[in-house]
């Protein structure tokens, strides 16, 4: 049996309000435009999540939220408070908690660029998957019967983009 797992970081952020705790900070502008785009690209791919899991950082649920119209928003969404700046072991586990597939993760960097270099069975080839930038998608698939046998290096990269990669 295959597996496949989303994995998204959050788009573009504002940092328009400096007073403004890190957790509530919106898109901005270009996170707003690029959400749904990455989202249409998964959507024309195939690639529409059965589960939804997501840090609680308003600018994950935001990002989400412009996704949802072209991926179906009858999907399970579960909101995670330890995916919050969480480390590639925390996001691990997260993902072993999951029940259906496809899983579309959402989370922050630093953790999820070495989450997603990490899940993987060998070096991905793009040049921007090593800084993960905001709205940055990784498609991969795993063989396991289930998400609790899903490890370090076991995945297989099927697809990634970045919103900069995307036709205006």
């Amino acid at each position: 049996m295959s597996l496949r797992l989303i994995l998204v970081r959050h788009a573009k952020s504002s940092w328009d309000d400096p007073s403004e705790d890190d957790h509530d900070r919106p898109l901005n502008p270009r996170g707003r435009e690029a959400a749904p785009k990455i989202g249409q690209w998964l959507a024309e791919r195939g690639h529409v999540p059965a589960e939804v899991v997501s840090s609680t950082a308003r600018r994950t649920l935001e990002t989400w939220d412009r996704m949802a119209p072209v991926l179906g928003e009858s999907t399970v969404m579960r909101r995670d408070p330890g995916l919050y700046h969480a480390p590639a072991e925390r996001m691990l586990e997260a993902l072993n908690n999951c029940a259906a597939s496809p899983v579309l993760m959402l989370g922050h960097n630093p953790g999820i660029a070495d989450f997603a270099l990490r899940l993987l069975d060998g070096p991905p080839d793009p040049p921007p998957f090593a800084t993960f930038p905001t709205c940055a998608t990784l498609v991969a698939d795993f063989d396991a019967a289930d998400w609790t046998a899903v490890e370090f290096g076991t995945g297989r990269m099927i697809d990634f983009i970045t919103p900069k990669q995307l036709v205006p």
